[in-house]
């Protein structure tokens, strides 16, 4: 079997962060969107993964064989992003007619992987929302019967959001519906949809049982971005080992605290994820995310998301800053 995790979105609600760095490599909870996707699917066995990488895709294969240099990785470029569907398909050849593990590259769910693995039949990830109108839904019967999926529909007749998590055994007949699909133009919302394909292999009789993630976490939007941080903190616990560059610092658990940081004469915490080599001088930080390569003095933040190599300098309350930026509020 063999993972596909699509990564090749621009990330266009979290600018300006993603103009610098791609959405999947922004810190989160002391790991990255990306690396708590590819440890899960790792700790489930999987030793194959293929990235489809386009805006920023150097640091995706940067990051990817520095970090994992024991599995075996594709990168494959989506340079004319036109949809998942679209990104998947050109993973074709790659896939040579293995069964996959699908998970996009801002899914963050909890759910039993080895056992997804193991599914007799392909299966798709769902969870129960309020609003499903922004959302794949899938209509299911018999309790865990897939019968029909619909990418973001007007009138939904489910509440069973698709979260971006898909099994699929007959890889053959998902690449058959994708190129049918893109030969006859067949987008919803402007775009070739895995959704769309999917559906197709349901009508074609392929047999699809949906089971539910405990938790889903979204990685979208700056909002929700620091309350899945914050959430991740808990799960993943503490991480700031005691050093002699936190003098005179109080930390409010749960924070992680990168390696190489120097930190004084501040409060940290709770709910805060501090990048490597960042230096904090005189400051308070609570519910944010600070970026790597950073200097932060005499600064107050809450809920704030800050880019790497980023200096500030005075006193704030909330912040949205990209990389390589320099302000001084003094």
């Amino acid at each position: 079997m063999k993972a596909i995790i699509p990564v090749a979105g621009v990330g266009t609600k979290l600018r300006p962060h993603t103009y610098t760095q791609p959405k999947a490599l922004i810190p989160l909870a002391g790991k990255t969107v990306l690396s708590i996707i590819v440890d899960q699917l790792k700790e489930g066995g999987l030793t194959e993964f293929v990235f489809i990488v386009g805006y920023l895709g150097e640091k995706i294969q940067d990051y990817v064989r520095e970090l994992y240099p024991d599995i075996k990785a594709h990168f494959l470029f989506q340079n004319d992003r036109q949809g998942i569907g679209h990104a998947i398909e050109l993973a074709k050849d790659v896939v040579n007619g293995d069964e996959l593990l699908i998970v996009l590259g801002d899914t963050i769910a909890d759910y039993n992987v080895k056992a997804v693995i193991e599914s007799e039949t392909s299966v798709i990830g769902v969870k129960k929302v309020d609003d499903p109108r922004t959302f794949g839904v899938a209509e299911i019967c018999n309790n865990t019967e897939v019968s029909h999926v619909v990418e973001k529909p007007h009138m939904p007749k489910s509440n069973m959001a698709l979260v971006g998590i898909y099994k699929i055994k007959e890889t053959a007949m998902l690449f058959e519906c994708l190129e049918a699909n893109m030969a006859a133009g067949i987008k919803t919302h402007g775009e070739y949809s895995i959704t769309d394909a999917l559906d197709c292999m349901i009508k074609k009789g392929a047999e699809f049982k949906a089971f539910k993630v405990d938790s889903w976490f979204d990685c979208g939007k700056p909002n929700t971005l620091l309350e899945t941080n914050a959430t991740l903190l808990k799960k993943f616990g503490a991480r700031a080992e005691p050093s002699p560059a936190y003098e005179n610092t109080v930390f409010i658990q749960p924070v992680s605290i990168g390696k190489g940081c120097s930190i004084k004469n501040s409060i940290i915490g709770p709910n805060a994820t501090i990048g490597e080599n960042t230096n904090i001088d005189f400051s308070i930080i609570k519910n944010s995310i600070i970026g790597s390569f950073s200097n932060l003095h005499d600064i107050v933040l809450d809920d704030s998301l800050i880019g790497s190599d980023t200096v500030i300098r005075g006193e704030s309350r909330t912040l949205n800053i990209g990389d390589n930026t320099d302000i001084d509020l003094g």
